[in-house]
C-alpha cells in the first residue's frame, strides 16, 4: 500500500510530447533535414540539456538546431482555437488543488532516467520513497522513479515500454482512467499526497 502519488506531466497528463515531436519533425524536414518519430523518442524523458545534445547532433550542428529551436518555439507559441497541448483522457481539468507540491525537471542537475526528481517530489511530500507509487509514460521516467525506490505505474504513450520496463513496473495500463479502479487497493488513507 501506497501513501502518495508522484504524476509525470507530458505525455502522461498533457498530451504534448506528439505535438512537439510533429513540430520537430516538420521543422526538420522544413530545413531539409529527416527527423523521424524513433530519432525523436531518443528525447523523451531527458533533461532540457540533453535534449539539446541530441537534436544537435541530429540536426548536424549547433546552428541548425538554433534556427530550428527558434521555429520550434514560434510553432508553438502560435495562437489556436484548440489547445496545442490538450490535456489527456484521465487528467481533468480543476485537479491542479489536489497536488500538494510540485517538482519539476528544471530544479534538478540531471533529467530523467536520473532519478534527483523523484526523489526530489518524495521529499517535498514528505513520504519515504518506498510509500510513493509513480505514474510515468516513458521509459526514462520509469527508470528513474524505479532508481529511487518508487514504484511505477507505466502508462504508455508514444510507444509501448521496453521489456526491461515492463519487468520493473508495479502495473502496466492503457489509460491513466483505469487507475482510479485501483485506488481503494493502492493506497492507504484518504488522506493521500499527490506530486
Amino acid at each position: 500500500m501506497f501513501s502518495a502519488a508522484i504524476f509525470d506531466m507530458d505525455g502522461l497528463l498533457v498530451d504534448s510530447e506528439r505535438a512537439i515531436m510533429n513540430t520537430w519533425i516538420t521543422v526538420g524536414l522544413d530545413l531539409g533535414i529527416a527527423l523521424s518519430a524513433s530519432d525523436y523518442l531518443r528525447i523523451v524523458g531527458r533533461s532540457s540539456t540533453e535534449c539539446e545534445l541530441i537534436l544537435t547532433e541530429l540536426l548536424g550542428g549547433a546552428a541548425t538546431f538554433r534556427e530550428a529551436l527558434a521555429r520550434v518555439r514560434q510553432h508553438l507559441s502560435k495562437p489556436s482555437v484548440n489547445p496545442i497541448f490538450p490535456l489527456k483522457s484521465g487528467a481533468r481539468v480543476g485537479v491542479l488543488h489536489f497536488f500538494k507540491t510540485i517538482a519539476g525537471g528544471d530544479e534538478v542537475d540531471r533529467g530523467k532516467p536520473d532519478p534527483a526528481v523523484y526523489r526530489l517530489a518524495a521529499h517535498r511530500l514528505g513520504v519515504p520513497a518506498d510509500a510513493c507509487l509513480a505514474f510515468e509514460d516513458s521509459d526514462n521516467g520509469a527508470h528513474a522513479a524505479a532508481s529511487a525506490g518508487i514504484a511505477v505505474v507505466v502508462v504508455p504513450d508514444l510507444k509501448p515500454p521496453a521489456a526491461e520496463v515492463a519487468e520493473l513496473s508495479f502495473r502496466i495500463l492503457g489509460k491513466l482512467d483505469v487507475a482510479i479502479e485501483h485506488v481503494a487497493d493502492w493506497f492507504t488513507t484518504r488522506d493521500t499526497k499527490f506530486a
